[in-house]
């Protein structure tokens, strides 16, 4: 019998904080749970640690005579008793499945709980999370989005700090990407200019025509040449899918250095014919 209880000591003995056990549910009480891991003493597992969600009824969340893994949380008391954690178990191994699918790029659905200033609030795998306002594609009626299912892909994953940010922008951006082709015309709105370039959206894709891709000649200023809100047509010069970014040009477009600073409607409406024209010159001469 002595060397039976010496065995237990020892066995009872690995059980240590951040271990992951498992163990059979057998016995409810009004502030938990208690379960046998298998050790001299059962765990205990306090209501508050019983689920990712909040609960009032322990038997939710842990049936009698249920198997399955818990984490523990504290280690033995002067009972032997260690305190077991489901809660934390499973916001560990979201944590854990929410990096593998950022890292992959993935896109995930979050159901919209909330709403405040700044954007939507709702879950992924269990863990809270936001979507700001600046990065939804519907943004003018946030309290319409209450009970909906959005997809996003992720913007902030701070495990650290129990952040969880996402975005619809960025994979609604990622989308009309793939149906963009490098040398091909597209009309798109300027929407920023820069002593650099100009920002052109093409249907919900922002690309930048830098300055020294408007002509074959110098510019000196883009704000003679552009507008906001100005619907122009560019060629889609490069895109960088690793970087997220698009590059445009119209200098493809002269015929001569210079001639959009003089006929800017002219080329643009017969952009079509110009593209195609420049495209049978340099079959002709590819050096």
């Amino acid at each position: 019998m002595d060397d039976f209880v010496q065995a237990l000591d020892q066995y009872d003995y690995q059980f240590a904080k951040g271990q992951i056990v498992k163990g059979r549910i057998f016995q409810h009480t009004s502030d938990g749970a208690f379960v046998d891991i298998g050790g001299k003493s059962p765990g205990f597992v306090p209501l508050r640690e019983a689920s990712a969600q909040y609960i009032t009824n322990i038997a939710e969340a842990l049936p009698l005579q249920e198997e399955m893994q818990f984490l523990i949380v504290a280690e033995q008391n002067a009972e032997g008793q260690v305190t077991l954690s489901r809660r934390q178990l499973l916001m560990r191994q979201a944590w854990d499945h929410i990096e593998e699918i950022a890292e992959s790029d993935t896109s995930v659905q979050m159901r919209v709980s909330g709403v405040n200033r700044g954007g939507v609030t709702g879950e992924v795998e269990g863990l809270k999370a936001f979507i700001p306002r600046s990065h939804l594609i519907e943004k003018d009626d946030l309290d319409a989005l209450v009970g909906q299912l959005l997809t996003a892909n992720f913007l902030q994953v701070d495990r650290e700090n129990n952040k969880l940010v996402l975005s619809q922008r960025q994979l609604a951006k990622a989308a009309a990407m793939q149906h963009l082709i490098v040398g091909a015309l597209v009309e798109g709105t300027v929407v920023k200019i820069q002593p650099y370039g100009v920002f052109v959206d093409c249907q919900g894709v922002t690309g930048l025509l830098h300055i020294k891709q408007v002509s074959q000649s110098h510019v000196d200023a883009l704000t003679t040449l552009f507008k906001i809100g100005q619907k122009i047509k560019v060629v889609v010069a490069d895109i960088d899918e690793y970087k997220n970014r698009i590059s445009f040009s119209t200098k493809i477009l002269e015929a001569y250095p210079g001639e959009i600073l003089e006929k800017m409607d002219e080329m643009m409406e017969n952009a079509h014919d110009r593209l195609e024209e420049a495209k049978a010159r340099q079959t002709q001469n590819p050096d």
